[in-house]
This record gives C-alpha cells, sequence and structure tokens, in this order.
C-alpha cells in the first residue's frame, strides 16, 4: 500500500514518520471570554504549537432541547461558555496576526460552511462524536478542505464506513487520529498500538487525539509515528470548566512540541546505515594485530594474531585472507598488520 501525505497548507504537509504537526486544542478553554481565547492563541505560539483548534458548537446545534430541561446547569455552562461567529471571525484574525494556524471543529453545516467558506480556515477536525455521522461527514469532505478525524467511541467498521463516505466525495485528504474519548482514559486504555492497526488498513497519515494528563503519551505516539498530535491546551488546569485539568499548560506544551521534534528527529532512516559521524569512527573497532614477532618468510598461522584496537588495518573478519600468507618482511609483535607485511 503506498502511504499518502497530506498537505494542511501550502508550506506544510504530513505524513506518517514524518515531522509532527502538533496542535493546541483550545476548544472550550476560553471559558466564553474572548480575551482570554486570544491569551491562548499567544501561549500555544510561544509554546511552539503549529496550529490552535476552537470549537464552535451553539447551544442549539448541539444538544437537543430535552437535555436542557433535564440539566440546567448544562445549559448555563453553555451559555455562558459558547462564542459567536463574529467572536471565531475575531480570533482567527488574531491568529494570523501571531503567526500561527487556526482551526475549528464544527457540529453543524451552517458551521462548516463559516469555517469554509467566511474563514478558509486550512482544514477541518472532525470530533469522534461525529465519526459515524455519515451525511454530515459527506458535507464536510465535499468541501474538498482538508480534513483530521478522530476516531474515539468506534468500530473497525463504523471507521472504514468513514472513511468510504470521505472517499466517494473524491476528498482523499484526510488525516485519521486514533483516540480515546475518555477524560482522562487510563494507561492501559489508551492503546498506541491502534495506530498500527489504521496504518496497515487506510495508506492515510495516522495520528493521535491525547486526552491523557501529561505529555508522555503523546511523545510515545510521536515515536509510534504519529503524523498529527492533538493536545488539549490551558494557561492554568485549575480552572473551572469542562477540559482544564487534563490539558497541557504552557510549561507542558512547551516541552512536548520540543521533545515531540526532537523524537522525530531521532528516529532517523529505517535503513541500516551508520551516520557519517560514526562512520568517521573506525578507531572504535579491532584489526588484525601481530600477537608476536614474525620472522620475514614465515608462513602466519592463527597463533601469531590477535584484535586490538584501532580499525585502521584488516578487519577480523579478513583472518582467512592472512592466515597462511608469508612476511614481506620482519614483523615486531604488537602492531596493525598491513598489506605491505604479506607476500
Amino acid at each position: 500500500m503506498q502511504r499518502l501525505s497530506v498537505s494542511l497548507t501550502p508550506e506544510r504537509t504530513v505524513t506518517d514518520y514524518g515531522e509532527p504537526f502538533i496542535i493546541a486544542e483550545i476548544g472550550a478553554n476560553h471559558n466564553g471570554d474572548v480575551a482570554f481565547a486570544k491569551e491562548l492563541i499567544r501561549l500555544a505560539k510561544e509554546s511552539g504549537a503549529d496550529a490552535v483548534k476552537f470549537q464552535t458548537w451553539t447551544k442549539t446545534g448541539l444538544f437537543a432541547r430535552e437535555v436542557y430541561a433535564d440539566n440546567p446547569d448544562l445549559e448555563a455552562q453553555i451559555d455562558q461558555y459558547a462564542l459567536s461567529f463574529d467572536d471565531f471571525a475575531e480570533l482567527k484574525a488574531y491568529a494570523d496576526e501571531v503567526g500561527i494556524l487556526w482551526a475549528a471543529t464544527p457540529f453543524t453545516e451552517a458551521e462548516v460552511d463559516f469555517l469554509v467558506h467566511d474563514l478558509n480556515v486550512p482544514f477541518i477536525k472532525v470530533a469522534s462524536m461525529d465519526l459515524n455521522n455519515y451525511p454530515f461527514l459527506a458535507y464536510i469532505a465535499a468541501k474538498g478542505k482538508p480534513m483530521i478525524v478522530s476516531t474515539g467511541l468506534s468500530t473497525l467498521a463504523e471507521i472504514d464506513q468513514a472513511v468510504q463516505v470521505i472517499e466517494e466525495t473524491g476528498n482523499r485528504q484526510l488525516v485519521l487520529l486514533h483516540c480515546v474519548s475518555l477524560y482522562p482514559p487510563r494507561d492501559e486504555q489508551v492503546h498506541l498500538r491502534q495506530m498500527d492497526t489504521l496504518r496497515a488498513v487506510y495508506p492515510y497519515p495516522i495520528g493521535f487525539s491525547d486526552h491523557t494528563v501529561g505529555v508522555s503519551i503523546p511523545l510515545a505516539a510521536v515515536a509510534r509515528g504519529a503524523a498529527v498530535v492533538e493536545k488539549h491546551f490551558t494557561k492554568d488546569k485549575t480552572l473551572p470548566g469542562w477540559d482544564h485539568a487534563i490539558s497541557a499548560d504552557p510549561e507542558e506544551m512547551a516541552f512536548l512540541t520540543r521533545e515531540a521534534r526532537r523524537v522525530w528527529r531521532a528516529l532517523g532512516d529505517p535503513r541500516i546505515v551508520p551516520p557519517e559521524d560514526e562512520a568517521k569512527k573506525q578507531a572504535f573497532r579491532r584489526s588484525i594485530v601481530t600477537a608476536r614477532p614474525i620472522p620475514k618468510g614465515t608462513v602466519i598461522t592463527r597463533e601469531m594474531l590477535t584484535f586490538k584496537r584501532p580499525g585502521t588495518g584488516f578487519p577480523p573478519a579478513a583472518l582467512p585472507y592472512i592466515v597462511g600468507r608469508r612476511a614481506a618482511r620482519d614483523i615486531p609483535a604488537d602492531v596493525v598488520l598491513r598489506e605491505e607485511d604479506l607476500l
């Protein structure tokens, strides 16, 4: 299967085992405050993230009316945390000013239209809750934007159906994120090896949407070849709200972005060849060395030879080539054997 890459922007293409694309998921961590949302955008940029991501839900587009009737506290939170389209346009403009990509997860077709036609976002992120919302996936895919799709809550059959729905629109700009929709999951619930399963089944870049506490697990995902890593982001984990406690603060996000790129660089080349600097250090290896003096004309035997550093002469593997040859001169003991020493 030929692996595909996805161009999220003209300057940035993501691929398996490529430089990881780090998304700071602000989500609703702005707590409904545009000024605070701008501060989070700035902090994400300073922390080294490639993009910030918001969620454009509204009270009428997210839950049925009966949910609010049963849970008035939820309705109050939605009213408090919701931002308007004008707010998002302002935040997108601020992100452009700061110099960080701005994207969002939509939850209605009207939100998709707003993100694509009004804000011209570089990509659309699809939440795990909508992976089996096939009409919605088709609507998004038909816009022709790159799609980053989380796979939490889903079976492989549901993921496969979602991929087919997207492909049928002609859109093959797809990134799949392994995700566990628990907040937070226990380590044994993360199952990073499922990234390998997705990679074996689909040709698209595979990444990881993280809900764990800390940054160890997303770094492990990078070591497993994650093309994209999404991590919730906040200024203060103790703030009231839905996701602050599982989010990375600026110090953790800076560590994650720095170390993720370090891990990526260390992955290197799968071909087994020594790095250039290592190839220069042949002195670390051993050569064939005389174990005792060998008079001129003597037939060289195995007992006359040993192996010592530096590795600048015959390697140990050349022993059959040496044994049985005659000494071209008197060869002292404990010297590296050379071609000119042999007849």
